[in-house]
């Protein structure tokens, strides 16, 4: 938990989604992306269009047969170690997706007033891992039915989140909620809070890459904090 989060942490507001009109004006010059991801060595950003800009929200266009999916579950670096390490992951990247400040940096994040969720973008390949089992893996991974919030964690950034970039994978991820909710109402656990939208409709409708010192932060920093409020329920099979 960074010293931000401390400060802020007492703050109700900081569990209340900010409006679009009240959130921090950011800035229009985007955050360098680094060329490579450093732990699989593949491009962390897909290729832009011809006018130079970039589709999926931000994201760009990766190779034909790859998907790709945003995934919030609490603090980014965590979640994203988790991610690169999964056969069939082609690449990964940190960044904040869900909110209203145009290109924000980590730390107006933490203040709760840009409204976006640390997420992670996930580009795998189907042919190896489809996207339920990439849910299969994210459900598993941290406390869904926490709202604003993952273990002591707290704050709208740290909200349950799965922004898609198709339709397909919209109705996938609706069906997937749903089989997890089977279990965990089997357990007596709660209902999953797990803000789902197609990116497009997420905030701004933009993923925003994070910083670099944050991409791949826990293969820098192997000894580093993570959070991993899981719920201790299996997927069903």
């Amino acid at each position: 938990m960074s010293w931000l989060d401390q400060l802020f942490a007492a703050s109700s507001h900081k569990q209340e989604l900010i409006a679009a009109d009240s959130a921090l004006p950011g800035r229009d010059t985007e955050i360098t992306v680094p060329g490579v991801h450093l732990v699989l060595q593949t491009p962390m950003r897909g290729r832009p269009e011809a006018d130079g800009s970039y589709a999926n929200g931000g994201v760009g266009t990766f190779d034909d047969g790859l998907s790709a999916v945003i995934l919030a579950g609490g603090c980014f670096w965590g979640i994203e170690e988790i991610f690169w390490q999964v056969p069939g992951v082609y690449t990964t990247a940190v960044g904040y997706a869900g909110g209203h400040t145009p290109n924000p940096t980590y730390e107006e994040t933490c203040t709760a007033r840009t409204g976006h969720t640390e997420s992670t973008l996930v580009v795998f390949d189907p042919a190896v891992i489809d996207l339920e089992g990439i849910l299969k893996i994210f459900w598993e991974s941290h406390d869904p039915t926490q709202e604003m919030r993952q273990g002591n964690d707290i704050g709208t950034q740290y909200r349950s989140a799965v922004y898609t970039l198709s339709d397909d994978d919209a109705a996938t991820v609706d069906g997937s909620a749903a089989k997890f909710q089977t279990a965990l109402d089997a357990a007596g656990v709660g209902s999953i809070a797990t803000e789902i939208k197609p990116l497009a409709a997420a905030g701004d409708g933009h993923f925003y890459y994070a910083e670099d010192l944050h991409q791949q932060y826990l293969a820098k920093n192997p000894h580093g904090y993570r959070c991993h409020a899981a719920t201790g329920i299996s997927y069903p099979a």
